[in-house]
């Protein structure tokens, strides 16, 4: 075996190790940010109804009006 391959393997190999690291990790501890926005609005929230109208309203638009945006 070349020295090529067996450093190209290497690399491969090592790639995949951090690949897997990394997400492993994530899946165990994520950061604060995949839970919440900015806002603090939790992600895959659903919407509420319009007391008026009874449509769908995002919860990240309510927050956007009575904030004055």
């Amino acid at each position: 075996m070349t020295p090529a391959k067996l450093f190209m393997q290497f690399y491969v190999a090592a790639s995949l190790v951090v690949v897997v690291a990394g997400l492993g990790w994530m899946y165990v501890s994520p950061p604060p940010s995949m839970f919440v926005d900015r806002d603090g609005v939790p992600h895959f929230t659903p919407e509420v109804e319009h007391p008026i109208t009874g449509e769908g309203v995002s919860v990240n638009k309510l927050i956007k009006h009575y904030r004055g945006d």
